[in-house]
């Protein structure tokens, strides 16, 4: 049985977002004075007494676009109500009837599915009385909620559990998607249609307006059986042109966005120089160790005239330490490669929960040791004791030694390339730390990178006590610094 959706709609301001930021208990709609910011459908998996139902925010039904797209928003809330089990109209107590609201009860007068009337901004019992103006409008059950107050939270979901559909017998709770893959890149890249094509479906608007999405959206999609999360995200700007609170907004949930991503689909515009939002992007990803692919998009613009090793060498250049990142070559409207790209993103997805023996790890180290040893500093030999990997997601090893200090930038890097090339998760970041090794008063050394019980305690310990550990540059942020903007 599918998730039944309960649907958010009303004319714009108020409130439609905030309603879906209070029930859902967390920010998941951006929230803003200016009218219209809300513009495709978002949506939200909520668990409430054992049930399991969506929340989609719509954007403000009679709202003029200011960027000629109303045709399009319209359409997206179209399609909400249309495939809507319940809706919940938001009308705001402290205005009361506005011809807006006319306009939007006449639009659901034929609509056959339960409607519940949420009067919002009902700040407190003094005022209740100015909803009941609303019965007029003779749509659904009547609930006063203030979602700023934190009034009345429990019956409005007590209604909507109530008009939901009955669950099968047999109903269980549905499974997480498989693999969350966040679309990040600058505006116009084609993040939008490739989502569309993904869906099989005109799930998010597209325009040649840039700036069009303006917050991430999570659309469900399956591929061969399996459940995939397409996160689209708003196309970033540079810090200097973001002048507006929705810019501020977007960015920031572009940026949760990858965070919370399993892998993350990097895209850029086969016609379009880097610039320095590209630079910025890849460095905020490799920040935050994900998973990622370049995916040049567009390209039946330049199949013929241009061999892909040019773009991968202009990639290569431009992004030194990514030098691990697989690149696509897409045309996302037509879906050209899409599929041989979600293949090599569940790869990354797999690699990044790989494991590696601790015999293994060490075995490596030591021939690595062996074949290039590090330089002296000062009087001392730079030792290191054992590697252990105590993490997934990213791969994360912790080489305990007698001093980090002392192991040079680019003998880490030498150590970060042999874990690459000889491990199973070459093509995913690796979180690589160097650590002192606790004294051990009366106790041999471990020269020969072998494994105790105790040593693997030692190493155990310090994650759980997040002791200051010292990390390897692995991402040489330096560089990234030095990019000319476009």
């Amino acid at each position: 049985m599918r998730v039944p959706q309960v649907v958010i709609v009303g004319r714009p301001n108020v409130g439609k977002s905030s309603l879906l930021n209070w029930l859902a208990g967390k920010r998941i709609s951006i929230v803003d004075d200016t009218a219209g910011v809300t513009r495709d459908r978002i949506t939200y998996l909520m668990e409430e007494e054992g049930r399991f139902f969506e929340l989609v925010d719509t954007g403000g039904i009679g709202i003029v676009d200011c960027d000629n797209l109303t045709k399009q928003v319209e359409q997206q809330i179209e399609i909400a109500i249309e495939s809507a089990d319940l809706v919940l109209f938001v009308v705001d107590t402290r205005s009361g009837i506005l011809p807006l609201d006319e306009e939007v009860a006449k639009r659901l007068r034929y609509i056959d599915k339960p409607i519940v009337c949420v009067a919002n901004k009902a700040d407190h019992d003094a005022i209740d009385c100015q909803a009941d103006e609303f019965y007029k409008l003779g749509r659904g059950k009547l609930v006063r909620v203030s979602t700023l107050q934190n009034r009345n939270k429990d019956e409005l979901l007590h209604m909507i559990l109530e008009r939901l559909p009955k669950p099968d017998d047999l109903e269980e709770s549905p499974e997480e998607p498989i693999m969350k893959v966040a679309i990040c890149g600058r505006r116009n890249t084609g993040k939008s249609t490739f989502v569309n094509t993904l869906a099989r479906a005109e799930r998010v608007i597209v325009s040649e307006v840039a700036g069009t999405t303006r917050d991430s959206i999570d659309v469900r999609f399956e591929l061969d059986g399996k459940t995939f999360m397409a996160i689209d995200t708003p196309g970033l700007r540079r810090n200097r042109s973001v002048r507006t609170d929705i810019d501020f907004y977007s960015t920031h949930r572009a940026q949760r966005s990858i965070r919370r991503a399993d892998v993350v689909l990097l895209f850029f515009d086969c016609k379009q120089r880097l610039s320095k939002v590209d630079k910025q992007l890849c460095k905020y990803i490799a920040d935050n160790y994900r998973p990622c692919i370049f995916v040049v998009n567009k390209w039946d613009l330049l199949y013929g005239q241009m061999p892909t090793e040019r773009w991968v060498d202009y990639l290569r250049d431009n992004f030194p330490t990514m030098w691990h990142v697989p690149i696509a070559f897409v045309t996302g409207q037509t879906g050209k490669n899409v599929k041989a790209l979600l293949n090599h993103a569940q790869m990354l997805y797999k690699q990044s929960l790989e494991r590696v023996s601790t015999a293994q790890l060490n075995k490596l180290i030591r021939a690595a040791m062996e074949r290039h040893p590090p330089a002296m500093h000062g009087s001392m030999r730079p030792k290191i004791y054992f590697g252990t990997q105590v993490g997934t997601q990213p791969p994360t090893i912790v080489l305990m030694c007698n001093e980090p200090k002392a192991f040079q930038p680019a003998y880490r890097r030498y150590l970060l390339s042999i874990l690459r090339d000889h491990l199973s998760f070459g093509e995913v970041p690796i979180k690589l730390y160097l650590q002192k090794r606790r004294s051990t008063v009366g106790k041999p050394e471990d020269p020969d990178l072998s494994m105790t019980d105790e040593t693997v305690a030692d190493a155990d310990e310090l994650l759980a006590l997040g002791e200051s550990l010292d990390p390897e540059a692995e991402l040489l942020t330096d560089e990234f610094e030095t990019f000319d903007e476009e």
